[in-house]
């Protein structure tokens, strides 16, 4: 039997994903639900540091010897912070921040792959909720330094639409900074060069297909497990379906690896799972990085499972206990493609009824190795998603097939049960 792990924040994938390491791999689970009342009350007063003291204090007493954590906002860095206190194996923190803060990220990225950058990008020199500056050149693609999910990140063509944008309601303007500042306080006294995450920055559009880069450190050396393909929702930039094996080419791969390897060993990332989100236009050859995640893309592990018999949270138990996640267990492939299908909404009007009991039961009858998660919506929580995503996701199913034809036709069918609309409706992967 392995040591105790302490997971924190392992929701949706995560969850599923360490419930079938189970038997293997003990664990305890910490964590809030950042967007749920009442748990995201903790937000009022969360700190990372006094957070992590308290696990810290708890982990001898609950056997722990390890921490792992995938949750973008808080978990990666707080998990990194706890292996740091407790001496255990994990990714340096200043490995965390570098990656996380997007504008940091860029100046990095500038020094070691500048040609990997966009055209332009800057912070926008404004306050949250304060006036747009003058004289800046449209269409522009606006984030924030510090954010996850593709959070309030979107297109803009003119000053009119930047400035509605950035208007923010008193309520939204506190959830926004709450989710920052456990972050900004770590920030402003490891990494102050980078300045300060509460802010946006703009940056030159990228209209090519979009693609992620999954892969490990360990030992310093760069290791790739696979690459996935960004499929988008036509006319918009919110994910329709992720797809491997990738259609990228081999060189492409290749210039990939290539920046990552630069960027990662530039950040001081020496030790852990990371994934790179990047464009690259196979006319021009034309590569540009969106971001470094400096953990697992939790919705990616399962589809490699299916495909290569790789399990990326099995990789992560390793890591977390110091071992080679190369000597990971691999299993038999279930098929030689595999899709994540994200179903959205992009007004309340188009919101599908949530799917009967029958329907499901008839999902997992047809389809018994499935993976599916509905999630269930608010008022609320749609109208959130609208203005701070531009759609609202209730749905994921994750499924393979022999190849890309029979996936399709699996896919289609899944949504028939459901009564969901299906999600096939492009494959040029190109967002505007």
């Amino acid at each position: 039997m392995n040591p105790k792990t302490l997971l924190l924040f392992d929701y949706d994938w995560d969850a599923s994903g360490y419930a079938r390491l189970a038997p293997a791999w003990p664990r305890e689970s910490r964590g809030f639900d950042l967007f749920s009342f009442p748990s995201n009350t903790r937000l009022a007063w969360f700190d990372l540091d006094r957070y992590t003291e308290r696990l810290a204090a708890l982990a001898r007493r609950r056997g722990w010897r390890a921490v792992s954590s995938q949750h973008e906002q808080f978990g990666a860095l707080a998990a990194a912070l706890l292996a740091e206190r407790m001496g255990w194996p994990g990714t340096p923190v200043h490995a965390i921040l570098a990656c996380q803060h997007k504008l940091h990220a860029r100046r990095l990225l500038a020094e070691v792959a500048p040609e990997a950058n966009p055209a332009h990008w800057a912070p926008l020199e404004a306050r949250y909720g304060g006036p747009v500056p003058e004289g800046l050149d449209y269409p522009l693609f606006v984030k924030p330094v510090k954010a996850a999910f593709s959070v309030l990140a979107r297109t803009v063509d003119s000053r009119a639409a930047l400035h509605a944008h950035t208007r923010f309601g008193r309520r939204e303007l506190w959830v926004i900074r709450r989710l920052v500042e456990p972050f900004e306080r770590i920030a402003h006294a490891r990494l102050p060069q980078a300045g300060s995450a509460h802010r946006m920055m703009v940056e030159s559009p990228v209209r090519a297909a979009q693609y992620n880069l999954d892969g490990y450190v360990w030992n310093g050396r760069l290791h790739a497990v696979g690459f996935t393909d960004s499929i988008m929702y036509p006319g918009t930039q919110a994910f329709m379906r992720f797809d491997t094996p990738s259609l990228l080419s081999a060189a492409a791969q290749g210039q990939a690896l290539s920046v990552a390897r630069r960027f990662l060993r530039a950040a001081g990332f020496t030790h852990g799972l990371f994934n790179m989100e990047f464009f690259h236009d196979a006319a021009s050859g034309q590569l540009t990085v969106i971001e470094f995640n400096p953990r697992m893309a939790s919705q990616f592990s399962d589809l490699y499972r299916r495909t290569l018999g790789v399990d990326l949270h099995a990789m992560a138990l390793h890591l977390a206990h110091g071992r080679d996640p190369a000597l990971a267990p691999r299993a038999a492939p279930l098929g030689g493609a595999a899709s994540s299908l994200v179903y959205r909404a992009f007004g309340p009007a188009t919101l599908p009824p949530a799917p009967r009991p029958e329907q499901e039961a008839a999902l997992r009858a047809a389809e018994p190795e499935a993976l599916y998660f509905h999630f269930p919506q608010t008022p609320s929580s749609v109208q959130r998603d609208l203005k701070w995503l531009q759609s609202t996701r209730y749905g994921i199913i994750h499924l393979h097939g022999r190849d890309a034809d029979d996936l399709r036709a699996r896919g289609e069918r899944a949504s028939r049960l459901l009564g969901w609309p299906v999600p096939f409706e492009s494959t040029d992967g190109v967002t505007p």
